[in-house]
């Protein structure tokens, strides 16, 4: 009877081990300002990313992919709550929210869904949620917290990592400095570190855990450097190309015309190149095929500046419309990549969808339990990645801190319905709606007052806005 009892027992710990083990593992890989048309597989010719392309090509590539919104500390605020920021005030003049948080005390954020349902989590990069520790991934569900804090950008992407290039430029905040990564040899750089930190994750014992690990650089932010060898091959190569008409033009702000800056190139080149050994590294060990990788960015790329600013800028978002920090499609717009798990073969889809997808999404695919009380405004695309369909969505931006001098952006609230995208310039009380499908440059304002779903378009922003109290 003993023995039938132990043989039990070593069946049901062998079931178990076995139902972990055969858990999907999830890897976010988060690029930071990297604009929809910055890889070459979305026909970039000075950028080069095969790694990035392949992965395209071997996965779900959607061409409709959105992001909650076009500045980093909202969007990324989107990601982990599956939430609109507008809902938590965000961002605000003063950055304040809530009791001067970003997170309600009760907010369950995406790591904190997969740790409580048995996933061994990681972060690594860029967090810039909160200036407390309180509000840092350590305390928001990630087991392992490496580099993540307040910081918005770093210092130096060449260690020492918290030493810029021109002490000029020190943030006296002490919010540019990167946590966790005091030590590292001289000359390292920074997305290689990051990686470098992701690979020992994934090679660690979890214990017969499944992981859920983001990886979420710090490139392609500012400030520009890269490793001298990159930036000298891709001046080389722009000094080959020929580029039509100004370097600028004066349109929201001012509008970078071209892609061509070596050094942004060669920034870039380095987070393929990261997603090259991620990959590499997954097929080595045999996880490929039971990880699910996503590939996404923050938002469109910094390709527009004020007027009478003269910062430099990354890139152009053409044919979208302007870049970071603007609701028009360069700023909102952003790659979307699914590979790895459970994707069997290639699909390119239009369904229209947002980083607050995400967080449902993913739980859905690994067969976890998911909390529609949480990522309120999250929706599962799980059935558009399996079986390739497209549904109708409606998705609402709001923007209730202009950077007119910076970036050139103004207040506004936004609907997408369909093909139709309405704007309101609510301190000028100006309405604009283009046509995506005809005119995806946003060029050709066909605001009509007395149009009937113009009408239906301007109630629905104002229902939202009262739903979901967006500071105006």
């Amino acid at each position: 009877m003993k023995n039938l009892k132990l043989i039990f027992l070593v069946l049901l710990l062998s079931v178990g081990t076995l139902s972990a083990q055969n858990k999907k593992n999830v890897i976010i890989f988060l690029v930071d300002d990297l604009g929809y048309f910055d890889i070459s597989h979305h026909d970039s010719d000075f950028y080069e990313t095969p790694n990035i392309d392949k992965l395209a090509q071997d996965g779900v590539d959607f061409t409709n992919a959105y992001v909650a919104h076009p500045r980093c500390l909202p969007s990324r605020y989107a990601l982990q709550t599956g939430r609109y920021p507008a809902r938590a005030g965000i961002p605000a003049k003063n950055e304040n929210t809530i009791k001067g948080k970003k997170f309600y005390d009760n907010e369950k954020t995406i790591g904190q869904a997969f740790k409580e349902q048995g996933y061994h989590t990681f972060f690594t990069g860029k967090w810039h949620i909160g200036h407390e520790e309180d509000e840092w991934p350590h305390n928001k569900g990630y087991d392992i917290n490496i580099a993540g804090g307040a910081a918005g950008a770093p210092n130096s992407y060449f260690f020492p990592y918290n030493t810029p290039k021109n002490p000029k430029k020190v943030n006296k905040k002490g919010h540019g400095k990167i946590l966790g990564l005091d030590e590292g040899e001289e000359g390292e750089y920074l997305t290689d570190r990051l990686t470098d930190e992701t690979l020992k994750f994934i090679n660690m014992d979890h214990e017969g855990k499944p992981f859920f690990a983001v990886l979420s650089h710090y490139g392609v932010h500012t400030p520009f450097e890269a490793k001298q060898d990159d930036v000298k091959k891709y001046r080389k190569k722009a000094k080959g190309m020929t580029f039509e008409g100004p370097e600028y033009t004066e349109k929201d702000g001012w509008t970078k015309m071209h892609q061509n800056n070596p050094t942004y190139a060669a920034m870039v080149q380095s987070v393929d190149e990261s997603l090259g050994r991620l990959v590499k590294e997954l097929k080595d060990k045999g996880m490929y095929d039971n990880t699910i990788i996503v590939f996404t960015s923050d938002h469109g790329g910094l390709s527009n500046r004020g007027n009478g600013n003269n910062r430099e800028l990354a890139t152009s978002n053409l044919p979208l419309r302007a870049g970071k920090g603007h609701s028009f499609e360069g700023g909102t717009k952003v790659p979307l990549i699914f590979a790895g798990a459970p994707i069997t073969k290639h699909k390119v889809i239009d369904q229209v969808t947002t980083n607050t997808d995400l967080y449902p999404t993913l739980l859905e695919l690994c067969d976890l339990k998911t909390f529609p009380t949480e990522h309120l405004d999250g929706k599962s695309i799980k059935n558009n990645i399996v079986k390739g369909k497209t549904e109708d969505r409606l998705l609402f931006w709001h923007s209730s801190r202009a950077r007119l001098k910076s970036t050139g952006d103004n207040y506004c609230t936004v609907v997408r319905d369909g093909d139709l995208k309405m704007f309101h310039f609510y301190k000028e009380d100006v309405y604009e709606v283009y046509d995506l499908k005809n005119d995806q440059s946003e060029s050709n304002n066909i605001y009509d007052a007395e149009n009937k779903k113009h009408k239906e378009l301007k109630k629905s922003i104002n229902l939202w806005r009262k739903e979901v109290k967006a500071a105006l």
